[in-house]
């Protein structure tokens, strides 16, 4: 980062930028659709997906190869269920189902990453095991969980609220908000890290 970046000013998100100055700031998921409907981008696959496609669409290069995306096969559990109900492939975190895990698990049930992942790939076990594997991960789930770079706001805030114990939800969204307005290295895997004092 150059010794000027304090004074630098983000750009309007444009065609005119290089893929590189794209990633070098901050950008909300809307401003990024609006850039990929403007350039005739695909802008399904999640912020990251689509901040990459941008990057090769602004540098004039082929976009990243991309997993083959997951097509439902069309079948869902519709109520009643129970524990011997098999999970068919293609099943999401319905209503259906957090019915049916409220009254086995009780109130304390939510779709956790653990079970996310034991529905969307749990084709063939059954409801009664998506009950098992709920209590045999509480352990884990109480630990600390790895939030995703995809959710830059909520890494940045438990950041810097274990830097600033006591800081605040208004100290925490200003430091947020300067962070957020500041250059950040492309190549950086830490881009986002508490730098800015309330």
């Amino acid at each position: 980062m150059s010794a000027h970046a304090g004074t630098e000013r983000r750009p309007e998100p444009s065609a005119a930028l290089t893929g590189d100055e794209l990633a070098r700031w901050y950008w909300t998921l809307a401003e990024l659709t609006v850039l990929a409907r403007e350039l005739g981008v695909r802008r399904g696959g999640g912020k990251a997906a689509l901040t990459e496609r941008l990057r090769a669409a602004l540098d004039g290069v082929a976009p990243p190869v991309e997993p083959p995306r997951k097509h439902s096969t069309g079948s869902r559990l519709a109520a009643p269920v129970d524990g011997s109900t098999v999970i068919p492939e293609g099943q999401r975190c319905s209503q259906v189902l957090r019915e049916y895990f409220r009254r086995e698990i009780g109130p304390a049930f939510h779709f956790d990453a653990s079970m996310r992942a034991f529905v969307a790939d749990g084709a063939g076990r059954t409801l009664a095991d998506a009950v098992a594997h709920w209590h045999a991960t509480r352990q884990a789930a109480a630990e600390p969980q790895e939030i995703g770079s995809q959710f830059e706001l909520n890494r940045f805030l438990r950041d810097w609220n274990a830097e600033h114990p006591g800081g605040g939800r208004t100290g925490a969204l200003a430091a947020w908000r300067a962070h957020r307005d500041r250059p950040r290295d492309p190549a950086s895997s830490a881009s986002y890290r508490p730098a800015v004092e309330p």
